[in-house]
């Protein structure tokens, strides 16, 4: 399952707000063993103030799935991370896990993302293969 993650172009992070309300949107990550890290990076958005950020910091037990589908239900598979998340504070480690995400995605190379940087530590990884 490991395998399929990390060869996923995207996965879709949940986490959960102070009332319970689930939150999901998709991320570009990188894995380095047992962390996987995404970056808040220069796409438009609508405020700095992201809600999964504030969700993660009021609950950072979070989330990632990600999937493929084709008709061929034979090749369809999902896998799912499931973590405890953290903005990364350290200078160090946030250019470190941007250099992971800039060679895995080409846009990153050319627009490197500017943060905050979040390390899930990643407690459980499951899934399901149609194979």
């Amino acid at each position: 399952m490991r395998r399929l993650f990390e060869d996923a172009p995207v996965a879709r992070l949940a986490t959960v707000d102070p009332n319970g309300r689930p939150h999901i949107v998709p991320v570009c990550f990188a894995l380095e063993g047992d962390i996987l890290y995404f970056a808040v990076d220069d796409k438009p958005k609508r405020t700095a103030d992201l809600k999964r950020l504030r969700n993660i910091a009021s609950n950072p037990a979070v989330a990632l799935i990600a999937d493929h589908y084709e008709d061929d239900w034979a090749k369809l598979w999902w896998a799912r991370i499931d973590g405890t998340a953290r903005v990364v504070t350290d200078p160090a480690e946030a250019e470190q896990a941007i250099d992971l995400l800039a060679r895995r995605y080409r846009q990153y190379r050319q627009a490197r993302p500017a943060g905050p940087v979040v390390a899930v530590s990643i407690e459980s990884l499951s899934g399901w293969s149609g194979s």
